[in-house]
């Protein structure tokens, strides 16, 4: 399995606006969130990106995605179908090739030096299957993600094979079905806004889009149903997922971004006399 194609999901009418949003990263410059998205995802060896916009909102895309641009083909999803059918909104730009697919409204902050993206890539091709990242996330989260069941099988890689999929379970259900073994009490294995994808989820997404005609398409179910076919694995990755969506979810990011980056020390002693300042 190689992957130099990656698929960005912005579609979603209402978070349009949020990878248009505007951040310091790493290295102190000022960048759209997508262009960070694009960046890291360049940074891993994707040579070719597709992101899934509404309709009117290429042009601005185009303009926040910096100097990839020229790598970048804009795809509009013509009708709010959801998030399924924003994946297969880009088919024919991924063809029959593996995929890195991103979502427009999360960042990702890697714990060292090897970003997110280039982790799970390097899981997917050294284990040449697809694998979603995941992260521990608590119950009290769970209605905000897709959440995976399954069972240990990295040895000492958190690795795990995935047998369940389900789009923001309540905690009762996540209890009775999304039980993973090895994870503290309260917690569980939750998406991370990355997976790389074989191009074989097109043909489950749209026959489950034909078996349900007329109603949005989740991505969450047609995942769920790859795991029945394949092999298909979860990879704990090193480092945390920040949606810019959620409340206060851009500031996190936003700082998240600095206390990785050089302005690390200068931007901690400015919070430290803000802080001081507000005691006082």
């Amino acid at each position: 399995m190689k992957v130099r194609k990656a698929l960005v999901t912005a579609a979603n009418p209402r978070q349009r606006s949020l990878p248009l949003q505007m951040l310091i990263d790493q290295q102190g410059e000022s960048k759209s969130a997508l262009q960070i998205i694009l960046e890291e995802a360049a940074g891993a060896g994707v040579e070719e990106f597709c992101v899934v916009v509404c309709p009117g909102d290429e042009s601005a895309y185009a303009g926040a995605s910096g100097a990839l641009r020229d790598r970048v083909r804009f795809v509009a999803q013509r009708e709010p179908r959801g998030y399924g059918h924003a994946v297969l909104c880009g088919r024919d730009f991924i063809g029959g090739e593996a995929f890195l697919h991103l979502v427009g409204d999360h960042l990702h902050v890697a714990q060292g030096a090897t970003s997110c993206a280039r982790q799970l890539i390097g899981v997917a091709e050294s284990e040449d299957t697809p694998v979603s990242a995941v992260q521990p996330t608590h119950e009290s989260l769970l209605t905000a993600y897709g959440t995976v069941g399954g069972r240990l099988v990295g040895g000492d890689r958190p690795l795990y094979q995935i047998e369940t999929v389900l789009e923001k379970p309540t905690p009762t259900i996540a209890e009775q079905q999304l039980l993973v073994p090895g994870l503290r009490a309260g917690y569980y294995l939750c998406f991370f806004g990355m997976h790389v994808l074989p191009a074989d989820i097109f043909e489950v997404l749209e026959e489950q889009g034909a078996a349900a005609a007329g109603r949005s398409l989740g991505l969450s179910p047609a995942l769920h149903a790859l795991a029945a076919r394949r092999r298909y694995l979860a990879f704990n990755v090193a480092g945390r997922r920040y949606d810019i969506g959620a409340p206060y979810g851009l500031l996190f990011a936003q700082f998240a971004l600095t206390l990785a980056g050089r302005d690390r020390d200068r931007v901690l002693t400015q919070l430290v006399e803000l802080l001081a300042t507000r005691q006082g």
